[in-house]
């Protein structure tokens, strides 16, 4: 799903630890030119991608590739660290001269404006612009992307973002760079909240009507300079980014080049090849296919090989308000009757997947390992004829047209089918996938999708998921639409504890709770495997973005003009 629905463009953020989205890979090797040399400042990374970005409006897109991207254009508050492991989960200041003074049990913080801070036409970067770009999270059409605006800000019952009501009078602005929140509860983790791109500030009164998806305000080093949808997009300089004023944002090429609408295979074999411009590109798509992978291993092609724990869970989730799917029992019996090996083999084989058994990845702390449903055809069997249903039923299954995800539903249909259940397979265009899933109206009785963590805590997986009081007409991503009170009562008893450990380590037997109810399927720990241009300076894989490589420490080696 988004990053956190997660699984970006092959696949979509308390009181919390830092360690997210990923398996702390490091930088690959390679001599001179490999990513572990530092890039030159000048030249284009090319970037080839399968698809689209979902929005370029950082209020409606939300997954870990195009949050990823983001950073390139937009600055908030707060934002991730730069560099491998640890480090790229490390909650840095970034607009904001720290992360914050709390108050009032921190329900209210309080965050200074740093100075010489500009969008790319010129205008200053003041407080006014933090809550104008903050409270479009609220708007019933924008606010789709992360929900952490509308769960945490505090705001009048039915507030429909600036462009419907106005101000948001709960975030203050005492002076140009003072920025007051008041929240709806205690949160002590805010700063990782604010790393979220619902954050981003715009000047008052822009991007209504979809305008940011065609044309951003960029407040980063890069702005926009010609986009086609679904072909291409590039990046130049902003001339109006100060570096002086960002200590996370390298912005050492001149520009960035996307090539959408790209077969896996093509980007593949462009990149083992690696002739001409290619040279200078990264993969736009999380990891190779698995057929490259053996072929990955050639020395030639290892030095420039970035691999690690992409930090997310794939799973099938199963819509408890569907007939059939409305009784535990058979949810149970999808459990048992998933056969998970089959599905990893579909993803590419244990180089490229861990067979899934608890809600959360092994990344996330406190996680409890678990696996209430081993595959077991005869349990499931047991399990629907105590549902009534001996004689099987049919669902209709949401997916993407990318190969693995494809492979990935047919083991599901293979499976199901031996317990009488007949899969009908429905594929969604991946650039509206998770927009379409995510709105109730529009979903079947279970979709293949994922999520990752925005920062490494239960409290960035299961609330989201889970918490029946977050489910929404549109931007929905809570799948299961699940509304049980214990559950509620429990995320919210975790939510307030003060003791960081305690909390995680109770967000790690929630996952159990809920899994005993059987929302959804944990089908896979997907890995990530990337080939770099061997002419491709500073990449590495990022934990924040669900295992991908950092694009604002990415650079050339060798610029040509």
């Amino acid at each position: 799903m988004r990053r956190s629905a997660a699984l970006a463009s092959v696949t979509m953020t308390g009181v919390l630890a830092l360690t997210a989205c990923g398996g702390g890979a490091a930088p690959a090797g390679g001599g001179p030119g490999g990513s572990s040399s530092a890039p030159a400042t000048g030249g284009t990374v090319h970037v080839l991608a399968n698809a689209d970005f979902s929005h370029l409006d950082p209020a409606r897109g939300w997954d870990g590739g195009v949050n990823n991207f983001y950073r390139l254009i937009y600055r908030g508050l707060t934002t991730f660290g730069a560099g491998p492991g640890e480090e790229s989960t490390k909650v840095v200041p970034d607009l904001a001269t720290d992360t914050g003074t709390p108050s009032d049990d921190a329900k209210t913080w309080t965050f200074t404006l740093k100075d010489d801070l500009f969008f790319e036409d010129g205008t200053p970067i003041t407080s006014e612009a933090v809550k104008f770009g903050a409270s479009r999270a609220f708007d019933p059409e924008a606010g789709i992307g992360s929900p952490y605006g509308k769960l945490l800000l505090d705001a009048p019952k039915g507030y429909k973002g600036p462009y419907e009501d106005g101000d948001l009078d709960t975030i203050e602005t005492p002076d140009a760079k003072t920025v007051v929140f008041h929240l709806k509860k205690s949160f002590p983790d805010f700063p990782s909240a604010l790393t979220q791109p619902n954050f981003v500030p715009f000047p008052k009164g822009t991007g209504a009507a979809a305008a940011f998806d065609t044309k951003p305000i960029a407040s980063g080093p890069y702005k926009l300079e010609s986009y086609q949808r679904n072909a291409s997009l590039k990046l130049v300089r902003n001339p109006y980014w100060k570096a002086e004023t960002d200590t996370v944002r390298k912005a050492r090429p001149d520009a960035f080049e996307w090539t959408f609408g790209l077969d896996a295979a093509t980007i593949d074999e462009r990149m083992l090849a690696g002739q001409g411009a290619d040279a200078d590109a990264i993969m736009g798509t999380p990891a190779i296919q698995a057929a490259t992978v053996a072929r990955a291993q050639a020395p030639q092609i290892k030095s420039r090989t970035l691999s690690g724990l992409g930090g997310c869970t794939t799973y099938m989730s199963l819509n408890m308000t569907k007939k059939n799917l409305d009784d535990v029992k058979v949810r149970q019996a999808i459990n048992h009757a998933v056969d998970k090996d089959t599905v990893v083999a579909a993803l590419g084989g244990s180089q490229l997947a861990l067979k899934g058994t608890s809600i959360q990845p092994p990344t996330i702390v406190g996680r409890v390992d678990y696996d209430l449903y081993p595959h077991d055809v005869e349990t499931a069997k047991k399990l629907l004829a105590e549902a009534g249903l001996a004689g099987g039923f049919e669902l209709t299954l949401d997916t993407r047209p990318v190969p693995k995800m494809q492979a990935a539903a047919v083991a599901i249909q293979e499976a199901l089918k031996q317990v009488n259940i007949t899969v009908k397979i429905n594929n969604i265009d991946t650039s509206t996938f998770y927009e379409v899933i995510g709105t109730p109206a529009q979903q079947h009785d279970a979709a293949i999708t994922g999520w990752c963590p925005d920062w490494a805590s239960g409290a960035t997986f299961l609330p989201p998921l889970f918490d029946g009081r977050n489910i929404t007409a549109k931007g929905n991503a809570n799948l299961a639409q699940i509304d049980d009170k214990k559950i509620n009562d429990r995320i919210d008893e975790i939510a307030v504890m003060p003791d960081v450990q305690a909390a995680n380590a109770a967000y790690g037997e929630l996952d159990k709770q809920i899994m005993e109810q059987a929302p959804m399927v944990p089908l896979a720990y997907e890995k990530v495997v990337t080939v770099t241009g061997s002419n491709i300076a500073g990449a590495y894989l990022s934990n924040a973005f669900s295992g991908g490589i950092d694009f604002v420490s990415v650079g050339l080696a060798k610029p040509t003009k």
